[in-house]
């Protein structure tokens, strides 16, 4: 059975405490997103070379941790660009990104896990060390995505850790 494409405005996470994660925006500092991002892929990188039924969905509704890893690839890579975007545009608009059509037309769940492993370490550095070089006067700088939600450099980044953070738990990682 096909995935149930995710409609759903995840924008709400950076107001409060995700429930289902744990992830609180208010208690994260920009500063620690690089470290928190290269603690995360590590451990999907671990996952991705120790783990035999990485391609095995725990039921009809959900991704297998296969699917989960290659999607936070790409959202490494999304992120990195939407904020160099960003950094060097004023107020950019961002393509739409369909999250479930690229993992269909990706063949998520056919990929080589050591090949994702490499691909996920590679983009996770990329991005972490990225959000290391904003300046402090760049914090404020505002991009919006095709469904009219608007993001600030800080809020982008902390949205995106919050992907890397609940996927983690979806899979069991933390």
């Amino acid at each position: 059975m096909a995935i149930v494409p995710d409609d759903k405005d995840w924008t709400w996470v950076l107001e409060r405490q995700c429930a289902e994660c744990g992830f609180d925006p208010a208690a994260t500092a920009f500063t620690a997103v690089p470290g928190v991002t290269r603690r995360h892929v590590a451990l999907w990188v671990h996952l991705l070379k120790t783990r035999s039924d990485l391609a095995l969905r725990p039921d009809d509704a959900t991704w297998s941790p296969l699917e989960y890893a290659v999607h936070l690839r790409d959202v490494c890579r999304i992120m990195l660009a939407r904020l160099n975007l960003m950094l060097v545009l004023d107020d950019p608009d961002f393509a739409n990104w369909d999250q479930d059509e690229t993992a269909v037309a990706g063949a998520y769940g056919d990929q080589d896990p050591a090949v994702v492993a490499v691909e996920l370490e590679a983009a996770g550095e990329a991005i972490a060390r990225a959000i290391e070089l904003v300046q402090p006067d760049a914090l404020e700088r505002t991009g919006k995505r095709s469904n009219g939600s608007r993001f600030t450099v800080t809020t982008l980044v902390l949205y995106f850790l919050h992907d890397l953070v609940h996927h983690g738990k979806d899979v069991g990682l933390v």
